[in-house]
């Protein structure tokens, strides 16, 4: 199911660009475009930048689908629309994987891609159940203030710092992602449909503390990425780019070779 209308977007081009071709940041699961904003402000030194709000995210486009062939689809759309032949891309959990998906439905598109904390597999874990109560019972309960669905949302979750990331997304007693779409379409966003070899660089990232890339998906990666190479940020979890930027950044600005 395509978008008849094009996702929400920021694009920042420097003064004198080390390289022309632009790096779109893609966001995860409850985000929106800010989220990589730390990558974003420090990567718009060097290259154009793109940053997105995903389908059902942010101010893009609200649809009843949240298949990774068709988020990738939308991508593709504003790159089109934005006159880039080529990109590079950076995506964060699901964002990771929509820019996999991007080197299977686009390949001579994509020159590079940056994958931080995802794996190319489907979980059989279901880790936001109790994100999921907790929006529902704020938006049940009629919470109007962020102070009111702090509360109400510490009956769920115990994480104060995931608290303050999904208030991030919450706007006089609305959620600013879809959140019904989200929840009817989590067995999608957690699964993963194997695709074809893609011969161009590829970086992991992964939390030291996280498991969502262990050891056990490494065949998955190399299979369908056979020019991988991985960077492991000790002490920090799946929020990796969030808890050690300039972590992050050096790697990243390592695998691109900027100046």
């Amino acid at each position: 199911m395509k978008s008849n209308r094009q996702l929400n977007y920021h694009f920042h081009t420097p003064e004198n660009p080390q390289s022309s071709t632009p790096i779109v940041l893609i966001h995860g699961l409850f985000g929106d475009l800010n989220n990589l904003g730390i990558l974003g402000r420090d990567l718009q030194q060097y290259y154009p930048v793109i940053q997105i709000d995903v389908r059902n995210h942010g101010i893009s486009p609200r649809m009843e689908n949240m298949d990774y062939h068709d988020m990738a689809q939308d991508v593709l759309q504003l790159l089109d629309a934005l006159k880039v032949p080529k990109a590079m891309i950076i995506g964060h959990s699901m964002g990771g994987k929509i820019a996999m998906t991007l080197t299977a439905i686009a390949p001579e598109r994509i020159e590079k891609i940056v994958v931080i904390d995802m794996a190319p597999v489907a979980y059989p874990v279901r880790r936001h159940d109790r994100i999921f109560a907790a929006l529902n019972n704020v938006t049940a309960l009629g919470a109007q203030t962020r102070q009111i669905a702090t509360e109400i949302m510490r009956q769920d979750i115990r994480e104060d710092g995931v608290i303050q990331f999904l208030l991030k997304s919450f706007r006089q007693g609305e959620w600013k992602f879809n959140l019904p779409v989200l929840q009817k379409e989590y067995e999608k966003i957690i699964g993963w449909e194997i695709i074809p070899a893609w011969h161009k660089p590829a970086l992991f990232i992964r939390g030291g503390n996280s498991d969502y890339i262990t050891e056990a998906y490494r065949e998955n990666i190399i299979s369908q990425f056979p020019q991988a190479t991985a960077w492991v940020v000790a002490g920090c979890g799946h929020w990796v780019h969030a808890e050690k930027p300039d972590a992050v950044l050096r790697a990243i600005h390592r695998f691109l070779g900027t100046k």
